[in-house]
């Protein structure tokens, strides 16, 4: 039996350069990069696993092998004399297959 194709709930249909916004590069992410082949992107908040998944192989030309995402909420900061909120964001990791040649960020 065929799967259904999953449809989609929320937002406008999204190019696979309006759903990987842009990687994020920390100390943490080189190490998972380096050891894991692991991948960080901040990407839309309306993008689903499976989205995420075809863009990251269309644009870098890749094999993804599992995506994990997480809703980060947006940190209290001062500006000037009163508190502010920056904006809620999503962040995935993306797993690459070990033959997949790696992503070259810079």
């Amino acid at each position: 039996m065929a799967h259904p194709v999953p449809v989609r709930t929320l937002g406008p249909k999204l190019e696979p350069h309006q759903i990987i916004l842009r990687p994020i590069i920390t100390e943490k992410s080189t190490h998972q990069s380096a050891h894991h082949h692991a991948y960080p992107f901040e990407v839309n908040p309306w993008a689903t696993k499976d989205e995420i998944k075809a863009a990251v192989e269309e644009l870098f030309g890749v094999r993804v092998l599992k995506v994990r995402t997480q809703n980060r909420q947006g940190k209290r900061r001062r500006f000037r004399f009163r508190m502010g909120r920056l904006a809620n964001w999503k962040k995935a990791i993306v797993t690459l297959h070990a033959d997949s040649p790696g992503i070259e960020l810079f």
